[in-house]
């Protein structure tokens, strides 16, 4: 490389805060991995797929109640593997790995390290398949103690780190959905929070209604771009709805 050409190098990384090689030619694809706060009726993916603009497109296959071992247990690991395998010399394929809700179960039979491992092998099986693994930590729950309106428990905060870890581990990228999503709704409140809740009787803390999924799926959205700013051309913008969000503003 002559001087020239490092400087040129150099000051493109410096402006896009990434590599230039970080920009494929080929058009992206999102394969979604994670359970029902992922999956379609509920979960963010929707969300996240709907604003893509052609050529980029993705497929959702989130599976509700699912934990990192039963999702690969199930065969939908090996769906994600499949779409990988079928898609990757045409297409730049990403897969967002986004478990914990189950895993942290008592009944899971998953201790938090086994949990860390099987994202950990995740990741590397994306990696050895030449797809690009997104550990993206857990949506948070909207619960709030009694009288501390703007405080939702984090009851994440483990699978979050061993999110960050595993990601650490593998050379990956995080998308920090969990720490996000938790500084969204302890800004805009519990009665603002609750708005996104799922059911018609908006009781369900965990999940998403429809427009909840726009939103949390926006946010993701954004979160990649700003670890990937190469993809920002195949999502449509929402300017209303990003401002919002990063403003700290009911959406």
């Amino acid at each position: 490389m002559t001087r020239l050409s490092f400087w040129i190098a150099a000051l493109a990384t410096l402006a896009i805060g990434h590599p230039v090689a970080d920009c494929s030619s080929k058009p992206a694809a999102f394969f979604l991995a994670g359970d029902s706060t992922t999956a379609i009726d509920g979960g963010w993916g929707n969300g996240l797929l709907a604003p893509l603009k052609s050529p980029a497109w993705g497929v959702n296959i989130g599976k509700s109640g699912a934990t990192t071992a039963s999702y690969s247990a199930g065969g939908y690991w090996a769906n994600v593997t499949k779409h990988l395998r079928d898609n990757v010399d045409k297409h730049d394929s990403y897969v967002t790995i986004s478990f914990g809700h189950n895993d942290q179960k008592s009944t899971s039979g998953i201790t938090l390290e086994a949990f860390q491992a099987n994202l950990v092998k995740f990741a590397n099986e994306v990696k050895s398949l030449g797809g690009t693994p997104l550990l993206t930590t857990s949506l948070t729950r909207r619960v709030f103690p009694s009288n501390q309106d703007h405080n939702a428990t984090d009851s994440l905060h483990d699978q979050r780190l061993a999110a960050i870890a595993a990601a650490k581990a593998t050379g990956s990228t995080v998308i920090d959905l969990n720490e996000a999503s938790l500084n969204y709704v302890n800004a805009i409140g519990k009665k603002a929070s609750q708005e996104y809740n799922y059911g018609d009787d908006k009781k369900d803390t965990t999940h998403l209604n429809p427009h909840g999924e726009v939103v949390f799926g926006r946010m993701v959205a954004d979160l990649i771009i700003r670890e990937k700013p190469c993809l920002e051309k195949y999502f449509t913008p929402n300017k209303t709805l990003s401002d919002a969000i990063w403003n700290n503003q009911p959406a």
